[in-house]
């Protein structure tokens, strides 16, 4: 198998809350729409997730069912009206800091391909990445606004929370590299380049955002 990405929304948004989350206390016995990875991580600090389909969130959230649900971000979230009944609209949405959308081909499908029918498959998977993360980026920015113009109380995590969620996270990736070799090399790899894009982040785009999330623009 041969993996092309294709589409990314950007970093998430941490999802619609019913009530105030002031520390991580309030994470205990939080019944949540999150699945995978994120709700694993989550559970493990207290939370119970909920595996609900998302056309059911909605009513979900209004009979109080669920105490919180994550989705996307303001685009899409807007659209299903979630702020008209979980008032706390809490970021970042840690489980999602880049979601990527991913072509995946068989390769031995992909190499029977002429050059010319491989490089359209190739620029058809960069071109739908590219506008995907130009329209999301284009398109939350205004539905924010509107969305806390109309009531939408905007948080962040409480520290105690990031801090919980990702020691939570950690212990999570060692269990799994202790059980799953094939987990244990993927993640190692992943890990490593992790590693190096944090770093090379900090002297550029991490050091130039937050000088200019301080300027009045």
């Amino acid at each position: 198998i041969i993996n092309l990405p294709g589409g990314n929304t950007g970093a998430q948004m941490g999802g619609w809350f019913r009530k105030e989350i002031k520390s991580v206390a309030d994470i205990k016995g939080l019944k949540m729409r999150i699945g995978g990875f994120g709700g694993k991580v989550l559970e493990r600090i207290g939370a119970v997730p909920q595996n609900i389909p998302g056309g059911e969130i909605y009513q979900a959230l209004e009979k109080g069912t669920i105490d919180a649900a994550e989705w996307v971000g303001p685009y899409d979230d807007q659209k299903l009206g979630f702020n008209k009944v979980a008032p706390f609209y809490y970021y970042p949405g840690w489980w999602e800091g880049g979601p990527e959308l991913d072509v995946f081909i068989n390769q031995k499908a992909f190499d029977a391909l002429s050059p010319e029918n491989k490089a359209i498959v190739e620029s058809a998977a960069a071109h739908a990445h590219v506008v995907m993360q130009s329209r999301y980026d284009a398109l939350n920015p205004n539905a924010l606004k509107q969305l806390v113009g109309a009531g939408t109380k905007l948080r962040p995590f409480p520290t105690d929370v990031m801090n919980a969620s990702f020691k939570s996270a950690m212990s999570v990736y060692d269990e799994l590299n202790a059980k799953n070799p094939a987990w244990a090399k993927i993640y190692a790899d992943y890990a490593k380049f992790r590693g190096e894009q944090n770093l090379w982040f900090r002297f550029t785009e991490a050091t130039f955002d937050r000088f200019m999330q301080t300027q009045k623009l």
